[in-house]
């Protein structure tokens, strides 16, 4: 019964061309110790989503990102997903975000971290795998899109 609400999806890239990859917390009510991209959430009423990725970043890994730096790579993704009895149905516009952060992890939002090559991990998600299904679906679309292919060699190859 979960009505159609806004979330966010971002990803974060160092200069080594690695995916900075999270495990949501055993404490979260949804996907509880599941694999995901960086950043996940919802914006606040009338909050630009780039701000709340921005928010969320901070709160959850302990990452300034500055705004000029989160970019839309998907402007009107959607998905619904159900986990555990709980569903999440949401317009989920999909950004990335590059730079050569520290995560200090907030232990309420993220029970671990890991940086993973993204070649590697386009790759990993052929395989079964214990990823969120967000995260597994925005990968298959990001990965050939051609903004995103741009910014990605633009930074990774500086």
């Amino acid at each position: 019964d979960t009505k159609l609400h806004r979330g966010f999806s971002l990803f974060i890239f160092n200069s080594r061309g690695e995916l900075l990859l999270q495990k949501r917390s055993a404490y979260k009510k949804t996907w509880p110790n599941i694999w995901s991209n960086s950043v996940c959430g919802h914006p606040a009423d009338g909050e630009a989503v780039e701000s709340a990725a921005k928010r969320r970043a901070s709160f959850e890994l302990g990452i300034d990102i500055p705004l000029k730096d989160i970019k839309v790579i998907l402007k009107d993704y959607r998905y619904r997903y159900e986990h555990l009895g709980v569903v999440e149905n949401e317009i989920c516009p999909v950004m990335v975000a590059f730079g050569d952060y520290t995560p200090q992890p907030n232990p309420s939002e993220v029970a671990d971290i890991r940086w993973k090559d993204w070649n590697d991990f386009i790759h990993e998600l052929k395989m079964p795998n214990s990823y969120s299904e967000w995260c597994q679906e925005e990968v298959s679309l990001i990965q050939n899109n051609q903004t995103f292919l741009k910014l990605y060699s633009d930074y990774v190859a500086k």
